[in-house]
This record gives C-alpha cells, structure tokens and sequence, in this order.
C-alpha cells in the first residue's frame, strides 16, 4: 500500500538554500513511499532504484545526488557482475542489519528480498528511516564513525576477512592505536588535530553529524575521518586526494608535516612527522648558512611525478598472498597496516613487526609502481641510502660531542649552528629518512658537517667523504 507523505508530516517540507546573501524558503512537494513489507523492520529502501534515489533521498538530497555515484549505490550491480555472486556475499551489498545499530538480522534485503534494499544504501550505515520519516523532530539516525573487529556496526561488519581485511589490518596499525595509547594521559594543545577523531574533523572543517560526536575519550583514526562516506570526488571516498605534491591538500600529508624545520617555541626542537615536506623536498630541515644545492635536485623520485599516488603508492600497498607450494590464495592485504616495507611471516603476510631484517620485508609496492624493475633492485638502492646517511649522521653525532654544551639550550630565544646540525642529524635517523627523500638528506647533513667544522674550529672525524654520493645528477 502506497501512503502519501501528505498524511504523515502535513505534505510540506521546508527546504532551506542559501541563494546569494539571503535565505529562500520554499515549499517542496515530495513523492510518495511505499510501506515496508513485512518483516523490513522500518527499512525502507529505495523510492526508486532506476534513479538511485533512495526514500531518505526525498529529503536528503545534496547527500543522495553525491552518494549515488559512489559503488555502494552500484555494490549490487557490482556483485552480479563479479561472476561469483553468492547468497553468502548478499549481505554486504545490500540494506540489512549489517553497519547499522540494529540487532535483528532478519531485516531488509534478509527478510524480504525485496530490490528495493539492493546496493548499500543511507539505512545500511543509518539504521532503520521509517520512524524518522514518520516524526523527522523526534528521531536523528546518526551514523556511527567508531569501528572495530568486534563491533556490530560501521564500516567494519562488511570490509573485513580474508579478501578485504580492511578492519583487521587497520586495528593492527598505529592508526588505530594512535589515539588509544594517547588515552592514558591528555592531549596537549592542537594534538587532537592529528591525534583524535573529532580533533581531526573538525580541523578539517567537517561538519558532519555522528553518534560519538559529543562523547568524552579519545577515538583512534577510523575510516570516516579519511574517507567520505557521502562523497566520490576523490579516488576511494577519501576526503582530500593523496596525489597532490603539498602539504596542506595532500592527504596524508595533512597531518605528517609538523615540525619540518626548528621551531623556537617548541617543548622539543627536534623534527615531528616530517614526512610530508621531506618527501616533496620542500620546508624541511635547518638551512645552513651556506646551504647552496640545487633545488631540483633535493627532490627525490618519490616525491615527483614519476610517484603519483606519492605516500600512498608505498604506505597502502595491495599484495595478494598465494601458498608457496600450491599457488592458492592465503589472504589480499589491503595495505592498511600503512607500511611502506612491511615485514612477512612465513606465509608472506605483512605483518607490524618492526624487528626483521630488509630480505624479510616485502618491496612489492617498489616494483608494482614500475619504478623499480625488481624487488632486490629496490633493496639495494635503500641498502647503498641507509649506509651513506647513518655514516654522515655519525660523523656530525661525533662532531657535535665536541661543541660546548652551552651551544645546546632549549629555554633560550636563539637557535645555534650546533642546535640546527642536531635538528638535521634527527631528520636523518628518522625511519623512512632514507627512503623519503635520500638525496635531501644527504645534502642537509653535509651541509651541517661542514658548517660545525667552520664555525666551531673542530677538525673532520676519520675517513669522512663530504661528496654527495646520492645526488642524483652526478
């Protein structure tokens, strides 16, 4: 039976747009929906599939028009066409109990069958629309922006097992317990911006509405704030995109670009989260005096065009795992474990350990983005990188042990040579250092070692070569 929406909430909704400097407020005559069959439990579905208008679209309609070109409005479509579409696979493209806050199962597509739950829609992250339809003032289904690999909503009821661990490999990285080990004690000043669900949605200036909004602790980097469940512009959803060579759009870099060069004020003048600006080889390091390479040469292949996807291409790297001997699937690793040279176990599955040596660890990602033509070949360029920046970090370690400790006070208004060729000793033994940007850190540390010697009288430790044998245009 169809029921008018006349006789629900009087036949008038308000729509209110913004049109130049005012207000308009019109009158806006919504179609008709039908009532959910039995056993829906109040999910209503689609108001009509062919164009993808969901009924809470009759309302919603900036976030239907954007949601109806991602794949979860063609997730069923995308299932038929797979050519391995199973019962068993149904869930997780359709409305049902799956993402939301219903304890049912027997809901939606489940009870019924019925196309209009096909593909997943507002409801399968919303919950059930029709009370909310009913009485829009009295109810606010709010998503939820928490997941887990025990949760029974989000985004994680669906993107998990052997095929897409997304879940599985992200409650494993340092997104996810990122904000719980900064849970003991407070945030300090501008850390949630980069610590803290919210803190970081808010800095991005996200207005979106959530269960967890207004709740007290620390929620970890979940999928919602990287990923726009609403919006396509961007490939995967994610909410800024990953290929732009600059710190404030990028996407990841967003957050790894703190404290790329000395800071005064700082509690600590040392480098944090340096990775954005290292990469593309610009704002990063002291600049010594004399600090004269060239610019075009500081960037490193990984931070040019030649590496689009830019931290991406290796921190979220796909690889499938087959069994050794038989050649069957083990397990497709999604890359959000976010390591860029993660280590294996001994079916060859990434892992978080940190304590392998470099021929335990994969270099797929080096040769999947065709920059490097073998995985030994990537192996040992990091290898001839590592080695030449751990020598100059030691012969300026060895150099600033030999300058008056007075030269090093972090309480005063000036920052000495001596404090700058520390800042840059600290960005070469930074982890991914080597990989990031090699030639600029060279440069950096060469530059600082001579700049010591010059300004402090101290003479070369034994057997330094100050040649930049990094630098890519030699």
């Amino acid at each position: 039976m169809s029921r008018s929406r006349a006789g629900v909430v009087s036949g008038v909704f308000l729509l209110v747009a913004a049109l130049s400097a005012c207000v308009e407020t019109r009158l806006v005559d919504l179609p008709a929906y039908e009532d959910p069959p039995t056993g829906a439990e109040g999910f209503l579905g689609y108001a009509n599939s062919q164009s993808k208008r969901p009924v809470c679209g009759n309302c919603h309609i900036g976030q239907n028009a954007e949601w109806k070109n991602t794949k979860h409005a063609s997730a069923w479509a995308g299932l038929q066409a797979s050519g391995s579409a199973q019962a068993a696979c149904e869930g997780c493209h359709t409305v049902n109990h799956l993402g939301n806050r219903t304890t049912k199962e027997l809901v939606g597509w489940n009870a019924t069958k019925d196309a209009r739950y096909q593909d997943v829609q507002c409801e399968s992250c919303h919950g059930p629309g029709l009370e909310h339809v009913t009485n829009p003032d009295a109810t606010q289904p709010l998503a939820s922006i928490l997941v887990g690999t025990t949760l029974t909503n989000g985004c994680g009821e669906c993107h998990q097992g052997t095929h897409n661990p997304f879940i599985e490999e992200w409650s494993a990285s340092r997104h996810s317990n990122i904000g719980n080990s900064a849970s003991a004690r407070p945030l300090a000043d501008g850390c949630p911006a980069c610590h803290e669900a919210r803190g970081i949605l808010s800095a991005w200036n996200v207005k979106a509405e959530y269960l967890e909004k207004q709740q007290t602790g620390v929620i970890p980097i979940t999928c919602a704030v990287c990923h726009d469940p609403h919006d396509p512009t961007n490939s995967r959803q994610l909410r800024f995109p990953i290929s732009t060579a600059n710190v404030e759009t990028n996407l990841c870099m967003k957050c790894h670009h703190r404290r790329a060069v000395p800071d005064l004020a700082a509690a600590s003048r040392g480098p944090h989260s340096p990775q954005g600006p290292l990469l593309i080889g610009e704002g990063v390091g002291w600049t010594p005096p004399n600090f004269a390479y060239q610019g075009d040469k500081i960037i490193g292949t990984h931070g040019t065009q030649a590496n689009p996807r830019l931290c991406a291409t290796c921190h979220v790297s796909r690889l499938e795992v087959t069994d050794a001997q038989t050649g069957s699937f083990v397990f497709n690793a999604t890359g959000h474990l976010f390591k860029a040279i993660a280590c294996l176990d001994a079916q060859g599955k990434p892992t978080t350990s940190d304590n392998c040596t470099l021929s335990q660890r994969t270099f797929k990602a080096c040769t999947a983005a065709g920059c490097h033509g073998t995985e030994a070949s990537a192996r040992s360029a990091l290898t001839v990188a590592r080695g030449r920046i751990d020598g100059l970090v030691a012969s300026l370690s060895a150099l600033l042990a030999r300058v008056p400790a007075s030269e090093f006070n972090n309480n005063d208004s000036r920052f000495t040579t001596a404090e700058g060729a520390k800042f840059n000793a600290s960005l070469g033994i930074l982890k991914g250092s080597p990989i990031h940007n090699p030639f600029l850190v060279e440069a950096l540390l060469t530059s600082s070692i001579k700049q010591v010697m010059t300004d402090y009288g101290l003479a070369a430790p034994p057997n330094l070569v100050l040649d930049n044998l990094l630098d890519p245009g030699q």
